[in-house]
């Protein structure tokens, strides 16, 4: 999960800076998406260099991989408030999209993750999970 943490991070830092550099604009909140990469890129290089803190540290990622994906919907939300449609070719609404996107589908993955490592560590143990 390291890894994709990292290959998460990269894509938000990517987004935020295309956001800020790319519209003309040079809004500083553009740059959120680029923050959480930057925490997500964080926890994937710590979970690298100490193993023995991966489990801790994609937690914190799953963590901000959530907010990640509430918070890009937030000029979503804003711009529906404001105006009452969506302008989908608006970069605010396209930041907060990739945001969302990125986020959501690395949560998915930290999920399923997380699923994976606890049935193999109690089939380790010996123990089985009952079944529905």
């Amino acid at each position: 999960m390291a890894k994709i943490a990292l290959l998460a991070g990269l894509l938000l830092i990517g987004i935020g800076c295309a956001s800020y550099f790319g519209t003309g604009t040079e809004s500083k909140t553009a740059l959120i998406p680029a923050g959480f990469g930057a925490g997500l890129t964080v926890c994937g290089l710590i979970s690298l260099a100490k193993p023995s803190l991966n489990k801790h540290v994609m937690h914190a990622a799953a963590m901000i991989g959530l907010l990640g994906t509430i918070g890009g919907l937030v000029p979503t939300i804003r711009q529906v408030v404001k105006t009452g449609s969506v302008d989908f070719t608006s970069p605010p609404f396209l930041a907060g999209a990739g945001l969302t996107v990125v986020s959501a589908g690395f949560v998915f993955l930290c999920v399923r993750s997380f699923i994976a490592a606890r049935k193999a560590r109690e089939a380790a143990e010996g123990k089985t999970t009952p079944t529905a």
